[in-house]
């Protein structure tokens, strides 16, 4: 079962969107996981340990730390950017159609921009 963590970033009215349409989601918001002001590494490190994809605006210095974080032989459950710009419905439908249509191992280890 894919199981989400939103960074500090990520617009909070995106997690609550999938929740009101799927309440059986399991989606970790950044205040909930208390990772606020935590350096990337370590939420990237975090969201591995517990089987999560992160969910992030950050563009410019996510993609960096998750390559540092997988040459340092970490594994990942995956990394989904998400554009600012989308509205929050576009992203929310796309997550949770994610969650409902795939497995966790498609997405392992694999940064990607969403929606696509």
């Amino acid at each position: 079962m894919i199981r989400f963590l939103a960074d500090e970033s990520l617009n909070h009215h995106i997690v609550a969107a999938c929740l009101r349409r799927e309440p059986a989601l399991d989606f970790l918001s950044a205040a909930n996981a208390r990772i606020n002001g935590m350096p990337d590494l370590e939420v990237l490190s975090l969201a591995a340990n517990q089987g999560r994809i992160l969910g992030t605006h950050d563009i410019r210095t996510i993609p960096r730390y998750f390559g540092e974080f997988l040459a340092g032989g970490e594994s990942s459950a995956g990394v989904f950017l998400v554009n600012q710009r989308v509205p929050v419905a576009t992203v929310a439908d796309w997550l949770v159609l994610v969650w409902a249509a795939s497995d966790t191992g498609e997405w392992e280890n694999r940064i990607v921009e969403i929606p696509f």
